[in-house]
């Protein structure tokens, strides 16, 4: 019997990296008995992504795309093409060509041999901005201090799982996935394989440091209720240092002595002030998950596809 491999790419303006990749997947996949389909996310485009991927997909019988009413992010369109897809695998990669296609044959291989989840982890390229490598350990470094699940340096959205991985992730529905966590806390049997990237094709990164950050803070919050600890523990420090400072309120009270630095006084105010912001800000965050969830809104919303399904 023929198995079936799912491929999912999300895509936001990626018009010019489109007919490359799915060319470079063709040819991974001619060396293969595996009978494969093409799933594109279109993420609220506002290039010619989405005229592409429907020239495309009027060309080739088995390229489907996925088009979004509007921008919802790149982990909800790759849920979205993980929801649809119907492989007895699903591999996932981005359009930007910094996933190496060509190493979908050694995931395969390792899910023949029975892995369920077969990752991958991003070795440093020394070629990177330093702002770039650095950013990014700040990123895991932050995320697995924080989290309760831990995540290796350099782990990506280039996977591979399993059907009944992907059936268990089709029943969450999270208000902001953070998918490399959610594949890494479901367990089963994973093995990761090291790749150095390739070069983007074409465009720009959609990663700035906002982004990241933003992905980082979602990342914590929906594994770990951790830094309401943390923010329990700060007050707690700081409130045994400021009963160190009572004896000497007594004893200059006590010889008369005139307590000056109105400066030091108001560094003081304004460091507990922001401090105390941070900590509502951390509660208001996980209140903020909460009330979202609760509205039960749906995670997209699809304006149109060609999925017969």
């Amino acid at each position: 019997m023929i198995k079936r491999v799912s491929v999912v790419i999300p895509a936001f303006n990626e018009a010019d990296n489109l007919l490359v990749i799915i060319d470079r997947l063709e040819t991974v996949f001619s060396s293969t008995a595996y009978e494969v389909e093409f799933i594109l996310v279109d993420d609220g485009s506002r290039d010619k992504t989405l005229d592409i991927l429907k020239t495309m997909a009027r060309a080739k019988a088995n390229l489907f795309y996925i088009e979004f009413s509007r921008n919802f992010g790149h982990q909800l369109a790759l849920k979205a093409g993980l929801d649809k897809a119907n492989g007895d695998c699903v591999i996932s990669l981005d359009a930007d060509l910094q996933h190496p296609p060509e190493l979908i044959l050694e995931m395969l291989s390792k899910w023949e041999e029975g892995y369920d989840v077969v990752y991958t982890r991003r070795t440093e390229d020394k070629t990177l901005p330093y702002k770039k490598r650095k950013t990014s350990a700040i990123f895991y470094k932050t995320l697995n201090i924080l989290s309760s699940i831990e995540i290796e340096a350099g782990t990506a959205d280039f996977r591979l799982m399993d059907k009944r991985v992907i059936d268990v992730f089709k029943e969450f529905h999270e208000n902001e996935p953070f998918i490399r966590g959610l594949v890494k806390w479901m367990g089963y049997r994973q093995f990761a394989i090291d790749y150095i990237p390739s070069h983007r094709y074409a465009g720009a990164s959609k990663y700035n440091f906002t982004k990241m950050v933003r992905l980082a803070l979602q990342g914590v919050t929906s594994f770990s209720i951790r830094p309401l600890y943390t923010a329990v523990y700060l007050g707690f420090v700081f409130s045994c240092i400021s009963v160190l400072y009572v004896p000497y309120v007594l004893f200059a009270f006590y010889e008369g002595i005139q307590v000056e630095g109105w400066a030091s006084i108001i560094m003081t105010i304004v460091f507990f002030g922001g401090l105390q912001l941070i900590i509502l800000g951390i509660i208001g965050i996980y209140v903020g998950k909460m009330f979202m969830q609760t509205k039960n809104r749906p995670n997209y919303i699809i304006a149109s596809t060609n999925l017969p399904h």
